[in-house]
């Protein structure tokens, strides 16, 4: 009989060894942080892609290091790696922030609710209430896969210039 747990560690780190290899040869990412379904991911030239790998600047680059949400690594000129997130508005696109959610283009976004408090009971940056046009040169990311992510519905806005690459799923698990 199979025993899952005795090979659910060396399942992991095969996965994370083979992950930086595909990623330096073909452009792929393991993914097993929980903004975004645990699978692969490739880089893409497509600025239309669901997905972006962003190395955040400003308040956003500041709470992800102070909080360890971002773990060390290669990828951001700040030493830590990329945040791999859903875009849920481009420009054009109306973003509403109101009554802890947030809604794109009048539809409220699954699992949008935005928290005061992260898990640990640290304040989490708040953006204030109300309607925000999507400028271009611009992006916004909210997981509506995890409602904990850190991501735009705290710290707004994501620049052109924060994305290091387009993303595309290859294979969820």
């Amino acid at each position: 009989m199979w025993n899952a747990t005795k090979y659910a560690v060396p399942f992991v780190l095969f996965c994370c060894l083979a992950s930086g290899i595909a990623g330096a040869c073909f452009g792929v990412r393991f993914n097993i942080t929980p903004s975004v379904p645990i699978g692969l991911y490739r880089y893409t030239d497509r600025k239309d892609a669901p997905y972006i790998a962003v190395c955040p600047t400003g308040v956003a680059e500041q709470v992800s290091i102070e909080r360890n949400y971002r773990p060390q690594g290669r990828g951001c000129p700040d030493g830590y790696a990329p945040m791999l997130k859903p875009v849920t508005a481009r420009p054009g696109d109306i973003v509403t922030v109101a009554h802890h959610v947030v809604y794109v283009n009048h539809h409220l976004l699954a699992n949008s609710r935005i928290y005061s408090q992260d898990g640990l009971k640290r304040a989490m940056p708040q953006l204030a209430d109300g309607e925000y046009i999507v400028k271009p040169g611009t992006l916004w990311a909210v997981s509506t896969y995890n409602p904990h992510s850190f991501d735009s519905r705290y710290f707004g806005p994501i620049s052109d210039k924060e994305v290091i690459h387009h993303v595309v799923p290859v294979l969820f698990f």
